[in-house]
């Protein structure tokens, strides 16, 4: 029991950084139907602007969790910047192309900004510092740290605050209508490129704030970062239902946990034995004096996208996705 806990605890953590990602990708696709393949990458600039910052400033008197602010406002408005560049040069000269363009240019900002980090950071993965205290509390037997609680509470923070801003207020009005039909919010007086541009810029502002936390949590920051958990992030949205807010964030909570429990026990599976007459988990002898090396962490990006190709197989539109005709 104590194993599966710290499993779901740690699976939580991760997925609440999967969530916040995804939002990006969900925010740009349900408003222009366009799956933004730079976005890992603006989250791991988020994430290297931030290690300069804390960097810079952890010699300093300065309290450490001052800096780590400082880290993350640094990294914000920049990652914004970005966002709304891509937006503003990449993308909407190609809006009314087809869809196969703004997909390779995506794909094409993705590299020129991975390449951009590479010469500015170097190629060397770079140790976040370690400047605050990380507690660990023990409940049920399992271990959640400091680090672990202020994610997933981070997290939850931002998710709602964002459903309120899109459900609730008078913008966010704008931004479900532009997405329910660009032309026909125009005539209705809203501003269809403010709007899309301002889909980007938030959710750029919130894969900021993941970089800071994905590099808080793992103590490490490199050029290729984004890559990955950009991929990650775009299959839970999907796995949630691409375009929706609330699928987002459960795809990106279950994508987590599905990672952790199915390392965690196929770890011990496989782990049957460490060492010559060792006993395995289910009580057997190891023969010969065999020794099998732990490779269920390994295979979690496995576990991950079995899952999502299960849900696309019986439910393509997601599991909070809806049904709908294809756009005119």
């Amino acid at each position: 029991m104590d194993i599966l806990l710290q499993q779901i605890i740690n699976g939580l953590t991760t997925g609440s950084v999967y969530a916040v990602v995804a939002l990006g990708y969900t925010m740009v696709y349900g408003v222009i139907q366009l799956i933004n393949f730079a976005h890992g990458e603006v989250v791991m600039i988020g994430a290297m602007v931030a290690f300069t910052i804390i960097t810079a400033l952890a010699g300093t008197a300065m309290p450490p969790t001052f800096i780590v602010l400082a880290g993350v406002l640094a990294a914000i408005p920049v990652c914004m910047g970005i966002g709304y560049s891509l937006e503003r040069i990449a993308y909407r000269p190609l809006r009314h192309a087809p869809r196969l363009a703004p997909l390779i240019t995506a794909i094409g900002m993705s590299i020129i900004l991975q390449h951009i980090a590479l010469l500015i950071w170097g190629r060397n993965p770079l140790a976040f510092p370690q400047i605050i205290d990380n507690p660990s509390f023990n409940i049920g037997g399992a271990a959640i740290s400091g680090v672990q609680i202020a994610i997933i509470m981070l997290s939850l923070l931002m998710m709602g605050g964002l459903s309120w801003f899109v459900y609730r207020t008078r913008f966010g009005i704008a931004i479900r209508a532009t997405a329910e039909n660009v032309h026909v919010a125009g005539l209705m007086g809203i501003n269809a490129d403010r709007v899309i541009a301002a889909t980007f810029v938030i959710g750029a502002g919130l894969g900021a704030v993941a970089g800071v936390m994905f590099g808080t949590y793992y103590g490490i920051a490199h050029y290729t970062m984004g890559f990955t958990l950009g991929l990650k992030a775009f299959s839970a949205a999907v796995l949630g239902g691409i375009g929706n807010l609330p699928g987002a964030m459960v795809g990106g909570i279950l994508l987590g946990l599905v990672e952790a429990l199915g390392s965690g026990y196929i770890g011990d599976l496989t782990n049957l034995c460490h060492w010559p007459g060792a006993t395995s988990w289910m009580g057997e002898r190891c023969a010969n004096g065999a020794d099998f090396v732990v490779f269920g962490s390994n295979y979690q990006d496995v576990f991950a996208f079995l899952m999502l190709i299960l849900v696309l197989v019986f439910r393509p539109s997601g599991l909070l996705g809806e049904r709908v005709s294809e756009r005119a």
